[in-house]
């Protein structure tokens, strides 16, 4: 195991300062447990895709059941604007790191 935090490690993939939890937006939040689960699998084969595929997984089961009866649409959009537009798909990563933390939760940013 590392002897950096999982901020600083995200930090430092990410060439960005160090924050502490309380300055992470929720997607940093989630940037930095998919970067201590890659760590925590060690050297395992894929350990990037099985961090990934386990926050799907969590998701997944998130969006059913919150998502109300059309919940399969959002992240069928999801994926088309992956496929078919990944430089529009990182700008909504990129707007979603720099939201601001005191930002309202009715306002969605995708």
């Amino acid at each position: 195991m590392s002897h950096f935090s999982n901020i600083e490690l995200l930090a430092m993939s990410q060439q960005i300062p160090p924050k502490n939890d309380a300055e992470l937006t929720p997607l940093e939040k989630v940037e930095s447990l998919y970067a201590e689960m890659v760590e925590w699998y060690g050297d395992a084969d894929k350990k990037e895709l099985r961090a990934a595929a386990k926050l799907l997984i969590v998701a997944l089961d998130k969006f059913a059941a919150f998502g109300g009866h059309a919940w399969q649409h959002l992240v069928l959009e999801y994926f088309e604007i992956l496929k078919n537009d990944p430089e529009r798909f990182q700008k909504i990563i990129e707007s979603n790191r720099g939201e601001l933390k005191e930002k309202q939760p009715d306002t969605p940013l995708h």
